[in-house]
């Protein structure tokens, strides 16, 4: 196998003050069927070695001829071109290219460096301890997983970590304390204090800033802020040549391939970088080659533009009373019990417009597999007894619950939401099955023990034994080290999308399944699904854990995305609490970003089945400081503070105008309380809307309207304005589409005075909601009162 070195070279683009780093090759024929299906997604590479798995890229690793990258990386691909191993050397730039040749075809796949940077804790107690360990959010508050070392009398370890703000604590002999060294600790809001570690990328200048100007028939323009010193332009998946792409003034001007021409959709992409980092992406959707600016053009395929609306099948509507069957247990509370929502409650709000009307395109539904007819308990004490009433107890990987309907029932209901333009998402569960699964007694040697070797019970540890524990005792742990488990529950998988005609999955319990399983699962929906039909599939996770965990994931080979929990719990706690400051909510919204890309398809949540509903958080009925087990089940049935209603649209609000997917939990469009599980799975609420919530709702549906008629809230590039103690704003850019969106979490009104950045467009800016401002040019001025937002756009 060939391994070329890339010779670049400098083309001065004086305007901008950067050598914009281009291939010398002549113009390519861009290939309109690609190999690769869909974008390649840009690859993090490790600190010093990283290794790729080229059939996350291609379906048919035979037709690699070689491999390409610039010279300070040494590169060896495996003989049966599977893998690709990349050490690095030295002097990695923040941004270089993976170009691997097919024929006379080159393909192109950016390589993003490491920004990790090592962080040394170090402890020097003043009493002996056997074992002292690091517990934080950086190891998932695992302290097994973050031992230190004890040299002489002192303590160490070292952490590599990417630039942010990290909560940790100290755990001696299991005794878990802050760092007495460290003076900065923060307010947990559970009752206690965190040491807090601030990772700093010390840069001597800012990073590149893209923002899009305009577009033509042919070509578009773009506007770079700061010092460049590489440029990458991509049409699909391929690298535009110096050719295509030249400046004048404070402007790049970027040529459209040809061959888009003939695509209904294909994407530009462009990324900057200098020798502080890389900049924001943008991502700019082609029709027939033309960049789209209206968001007439955009259909339910393309995955951007979903607000996900998630409901649970038993508790949304009971249409079909012929298959209420709870049940008979008298030991099982009834919210713990099925309560007879139905697939034919589903379809009647799609028919009676209760979806389009809200403005949501895409729905999540929660699992259909058939569950056991009798309740179990649960392990932790109280030991309640629970049916399976969500759907997460499967006793079939492909058989539909009795309790919520037929198999013709679902294909009416995924045939008349196509109809309407609404996508179906299902939840599938492939981590485990119940007891009463017939795998259980057939491959029992292909689950994982519940047994651990010191005798403890391998049952909810989350961290320690990730990709082993089991839920419960009745929910054994599928083994993916072996391949017959992972064929077996791929193909379960394919079964429900090729009889349904499913337009993606939810994935429970990401995080606890390996690696190769997701690698092989998108590999055959790739194979079987996307390329031969010629449609997009969605993927998207759940997992509780840091960034680095969560993207790990996200991938080419693996995941779309997966839902920001900890974005959610920013904003949740920067709407709540008066010590969380707007400024740490900026922050976890820029490290998403870095994350995950400035146009990433990330879940951001109203809330979820496993969590108190915010407006009960919002209102005090829900103290986080204190367990409410006792409240989940008396239940919270209603509002006591009517601002809670104002700040759960504040929410709701965010989420909406921010890079990533929205993501609704049914019944947060008009404020339903509830307390955890199972209290936040009440059956949903559709007539007798009091004053607030069919305010609340309002709202949403207005907000949700904006998002999906504007495309600056799509594929918008994102810049902050301002941020301080209890007010944010922000503005998203698209082509001269403005979107400024202003907040206030005080319980005080607050006078904002902003000025939009020159070369943004600022004409015809109006309010949405109401609050008037005076507009002097780009500097704009308004009074914004306590809980509440505005959000501007022309």
């Amino acid at each position: 196998m060939r391994i070329r070195n890339i010779i670049l070279f400098i083309i001065a683009l004086t305007a901008f003050s950067f050598g914009g780093h281009v291939f010398a090759q002549s113009r390519q024929q861009f290939s309109q069927k690609s190999t690769i299906s869909g974008i390649a997604q840009p690859v993090t590479l490790s600190p010093d070695s990283t290794t790729l798995f080229m059939e996350d890229f291609f379906s048919d690793v035979s037709i690699i001829d070689s491999v390409v990258a610039d010279k300070c990386f040494s590169l060896t691909l495996t003989k049966d071109k599977k893998q690709l191993k990349i050490i690095n050397r030295n002097d990695i730039p923040a941004l270089s290219v993976l170009n691997v040749w097919t024929g006379k075809t080159m393909y192109s796949v950016l390589l993003r460096r490491s920004e990790k940077i090592n962080k040394q804790i170090v402890f020097n107690p003043k009493k002996k301890y056997k074992t002292v360990q690091i517990a934080g959010d950086f190891k998932e508050w695992n302290p097994v997983a973050c031992p230190m070392k004890k040299i002489n009398k002192t303590w160490t370890v070292d952490l590599l970590l990417n630039p942010g703000t990290y909560y940790y604590q100290i755990v001696c002999d299991g005794k878990w304390m802050l760092d007495p060294a460290n003076p900065d600790s923060a307010d947990n809001n559970i009752g206690g204090f965190n040491s807090v570690l601030i990772v700093k990328n010390n840069c001597n200048e800012p990073r590149p800033e893209l923002y899009t100007i305009d577009a033509t028939e042919h070509s578009l323009k773009i506007g770079a802020k700061n010092k460049v010193t590489r440029l990458f332009v991509f049409w699909q998946n391929f690298i535009l040549p110096a050719s295509m792409i030249s400046n004048s003034q404070d402007m790049i001007s970027i040529s459209i391939p040809e061959e888009a021409g003939s695509m209904e959709r294909s994407f530009i992409r462009v990324y900057a970088c200098n020798e502080s980092g890389y900049s924001n992406d943008l991502l700019i959707p082609l029709k027939s080659g033309k960049v789209i600016q209206d968001v007439s053009d955009i259909n339910r395929y393309d995955k951007e533009a979903q607000v996900i609306y998630f409901l649970m099948v038993d508790r949304f509507l009971n249409q079909d009373k012929s298959n209420d069957q709870p049940v008979n247990d008298h030991e099982v509370a009834l919210k713990a019990n099925y309560l007879g929502g139905d697939i034919k409650g589903i379809q009647r709000e799609i028919d009676n417009g209760y979806f389009a009307n809200l403005g949501i395109n895409t729905l999540w539904i929660s699992p259909l597999n058939q569950n056991p007819d009798i309740a179990y308990r649960e392990y932790p004490a109280p030991h309640n007894k629970f049916t399976g009433y969500h759907g997460y107890w499967p006793i079939s990987s492909t058989k539909i619950d009795k309790h919520f309907g037929t198999d013709s029932d679902m294909s009416n209901l995924v045939n008349d939401a196509h109809k309407n333009n609404i996508n179906v998402i299902l939840d599938y569960v492939a981590h485990h099955i119940h007891t009463g699964h017939v795998l259980w007694n057939a491959h029992p040697d292909w689950f994982t023990s519940i047994d651990l070797p010191d005798g403890r019970k391998n049952i909810r540890l989350w961290e320690e034994c990730r990709l082993s524990t089991w839920f419960d005792t009745f929910l054994p742990t599928f083994d993916f080290t072996k391949p017959d488990v992972v064929e077996c529950m791929t193909d379960s998988a394919l079964f429900w999308i090729k009889k349904y005609h499913l337009d993606g999955f939810r994935h429970d319990a990401t995080k606890h399944i390996p690696e190769n399983y997701w690698r092989r699962l998108t590999q055959k929906i790739k194979n079987q699904i996307v390329i031969p039909e010629n449609k997009p599939f969605y993927q998207i996770g759940e997992t509780y854990g840091n960034r680095d965990l969560i993207g790990s994931y996200v991938n080419s080979g693996e995941l779309d995305a997966q839902f920001d929990f900890n974005l959610y719990f920013d904003l949740r706690a920067a709407l709540l609490y008066n010590n969380v400051s707007f400024e740490k909510l900026n922050a976890s919204l820029q490290e998403s970003m870095n994350w995950y890309g400035f146009h990433n398809l990330m879940g951001n949540i109203t809330g979820n089945h496993d969590m108190g509903r915010f407006i009960s958080y919002a209102d005090g009925s829900i103290d986080p400081k204190t367990d409410d087990k006792e409240i989940i089940w008396n239940g919270i049935n209603e509002v006591k503070d009517t601002n809670a209603y104002k700040k759960l649209s504040m929410l709701t609000a965010f989420i909406m105008t921010v890079p990533g997917i929205p993501v609704v939990y049914y019944g947060d469009e008009l404020g339903i309380p509830g307390a955890g599980d199972p209290d936040n799975r009440k059956m949903m609420k559709f007539d007798g809307l009091s004053v607030y919530e069919q305010k609340t709702k309002d709202v949403a549906a207005k907000l949700i309207g904006l998002r999906r008629t504007n495309m600056a809230l799509i594929y918008g590039d994102l810049e902050v304005l301002h941020v301080s103690e209890y007010t944010y704003v922000y503005m998203r850019n698209y082509f001269g589409k403005t979107v400024v969106v202003l907040l206030n979490k005080g319980d005080k009104q607050e006078k904002i005075s902003i000025d939009i950045p020159a070369g943004f467009t600022t004409q015809n800016l109006l309010s949405n909601f109401g609050t008037r401002f005076v507009q002097n040019g780009n500097h704009f001025e308004m009074t914004l009162a306590g809980n509440s937002f505005e959000i501007l756009s022309n």
